[in-house]
């Protein structure tokens, strides 16, 4: 199976939107951010006192931002922008040494000591760089970053995979694998899989990477604490875990290699069955940015960082190729519309690290247990973090999007997710007019596939569908309806119906229990004390009986919800009898929770008690 390559999509509708302000707002304001802290200034590889000194993951800030404006030209061609970006891979060129080697940090600060510290992100820049290199040569048909990038592969391949000459076997923070998948799909050059392949298979075997870095004396940090094949919890630093375990499933799929597989799938079921928020956000504590045991997903602490999410994201995508199941687009769809686009404001122009499900101003602020990530759990967006991984991740992955949308064979052709648009190549067009994720309406036309198949999705927050009007011909496979297409243009048009829902959570999920959140479609709600006359949130308990209203929200491109809750009775004694008929009624303003955090400083929360009957 293959995905319909990005290039190929045209998109309409709720994404073009996101698209059109990743462009016009937030690649541009990366730029500003960026040209002030020294980053694009440090790809010059030199230093000297009294200079912005470089960081040792600059260059993955700079890599992703050029992938991004890569996606961007793609759909939107801007000769400015792309001589922005001819500039900084000038840079890049004048520095690189002879051999082959770039990283600004390391030239510029400690040529000595390359290849010596595993935890100092130089195969991760690596990583970046090289993704940046598909994408803009992909783009722009320009080849001078990718030549680049050529070149310094070749020098990691002899001292990782020829001579071992490295003082570390493996990244310290993964992301070359999934990279060098993408260099062998360019260039069709074996000798990236098989690097990709030894990086994977020498991971948690190396007694070089023991000696090397120890996070906490705990291995499982940066997941070397078992051979990848017998890993089957998701463990460690998020980020870190699901670039590598979207490598170990881009290299399963080329070689077949079932054991690997069947880690992947176990891994996905144990994150996604027990470690994953509802919106979608993956890695719960602060101390490591880690995963930590199933079911811990403390609501007001929640880490849930914007770059695990949409490494999430990535790691679905490639477990649909090697297994077409609903679960794994529908963890996807769920990660973007929720944690990913919760990441960046409505505007475009200012960011999340972190992204709670519950925000309580006067205790935030009073608390010493968020001292110590107060940086970056913060109540309103910044527009540049000092570690600045976010913001240009957010920027590559809004655009490329469409790009999962759909994928194929030989024999059926796969929806995976609904962006109004289309997309044609190899004679094949397909259509779809949708209001999605609002309304559950798509049209899908489908034009030179007669004799073919078509596999649509049916979402997984979705209990009742129809198509063309009548009930589903049968029963979904693994949650796609396979249906047969007999004429050179063929229209099917589908219903998913979207009303408001309350999902609870497993009763094992402590600070869930006894409340629910409000999901409508791939939606989840919050509400916010700033829409709702600045009452208490914590004092108020929803009724799960009540009917919901609606209306367009014009400033998200979503809907707003209310419904019927009860506000507790203001009291001055510690505690007291309970009495529920000393409640209040009102309604209650609910907003898609990406869209929070856009009308000034303000409490927030997703999981709402339920009220006794």
């Amino acid at each position: 199976m293959k995905y319909v390559p990005f290039s190929a999509v045209k998109i309409q509708g709720f994404w073009k939107h996101r698209s059109e302000i990743n462009t016009s707002s937030t690649i541009p304001t990366i730029y500003k951010r960026f040209s002030e802290t020294g980053r694009f200034e440090a790809m010059k590889c030199v230093y000297t006192e009294g200079m912005e000194k470089p960081h040792i993951f600059w260059d993955s800030d700079v890599a992703k931002w050029i992938e991004a404006c890569a996606y961007s030209l793609e759909q939107t061609p801007d000769g400015q922008l792309e001589k922005q970006v001819d500039e900084i891979i000038g840079y890049m060129e004048s520095g690189q040494l002879d051999d082959g080697y770039f990283n600004s940090y390391y030239i510029a600060c400690e040529p000595e000591n390359r290849f010596t510290v595993r935890n100092n992100h130089e195969l991760y820049c690596a990583g970046h760089l090289t993704e940046a290199a598909v994408a803009y040569y992909r783009a722009t048909g320009k080849d001078k970053l990718l030549d680049l990038v050529k070149r310094y592969l070749d020098l990691i391949e002899k001292a990782f995979a020829e001579d071992d000459s490295a003082a570390f076997s493996t990244p310290g923070h993964e992301e070359i694998e999934l990279a060098l998948i993408k260099m062998y799909e360019l260039t069709g050059e074996e000798k990236y899989t098989n690097l990709c392949a030894h990086f994977i298979n020498t991971r948690g075997t190396s007694q070089k990477d023991l000696d090397n870095f120890v996070y906490s004396g705990d291995h499982s940090y940066d997941q070397t604490h078992l051979p990848v094949r017998q890993q089957k919890t998701a463990e460690g630093h998020s980020v870190r875990a699901l670039y590598l375990y979207s490598g170990m499933a881009d290299l399963a799929r080329l070689t077949g290699d079932k054991e690997l597989t069947d880690a992947c799938k176990s891994l996905f079921d144990n994150i996604c069955s027990k470690r994953m928020y509802v919106t979608g956000g993956v890695g719960s504590s602060s101390h490591g940015e880690t995963f930590t045991q199933d079911y811990d997903l403390p609501n007001d602490m929640a880490y849930s960082e914007t770059c695990a999410s949409i490494a999430l994201v990535l790691f679905c995508r490639r477990m649909l190729m090697l297994e077409t199941d609903s679960k794994y687009a529908d963890a996807a769809e769920r990660a973007m519309y929720n944690c990913v686009l919760g990441g960046v404001s409505l505007d475009g122009r200012s960011f999340f690290y972190v992204n709670p499900l519950e925000i309580n101003l006067s205790r935030h602020e009073k608390n010493e247990k968020w001292h110590d990530i107060k940086e970056n759990l913060l109540t309103q967006r910044a527009e540049v973090f000092s570690c600045s991984c976010c913001p240009p991740n957010l920027a590559r992955v809004i655009p490329s999007f469409a790009g999962d949308a759909y994928s194929y064979d030989d024999k059926t052709i796969y929806v995976h997710h609904f962006i109004s648009g289309e997309a044609e190549w190899e004679g094949i067009k397909i259509k779809q007019d949708t209001r999605y994720p609002n309304f559950g309406d798509v049209r899908i036309t489908v034009s030179g596939a007669a004799g073919r198949k078509i596999a649509v999705r049916i979402p997984g927050w979705c209990t009742f569908a129809t198509l063309n009007g009548g009930r589903l011909p049968h029963e979904p496979v693994r949650g796609y309806i396979y249906l047969d297409i007999t004429q050179n243009e063929q229209v099917f048009d589908f219903y998913f119906e979207m009303k408001p829902r309350f999902v609870a959570a497993n009763p094992l999920v402590d600070g869930d229990n006894g409340k629910v959140c409000v999901a409508r479609g791939p939606l989840v709600y919050c509400a916010e004390s700033v829409l709702n006359a600045g009452v208490s949130l914590n004092t108020l308990s929803v009724d799960t009986g009540a009917v919901f209203g609606s209306e367009p929200d014009e400033e998200s491109g979503a809907m707003r919800l209310s419904v019927k809750v009860y506000e507790d009775k203001s009291r001055t004694e510690l505690y007291y009898d309970y009495d529920p008929d000393g409640r209040t009624e009102r309604e209650l303003t609910m907003l898609p929770y990406f869209a929070y955090a856009n009308h000034g400083e303000s409490d927030m929360i997703v999981w709402l008690r339920t009220a006794a009957k």
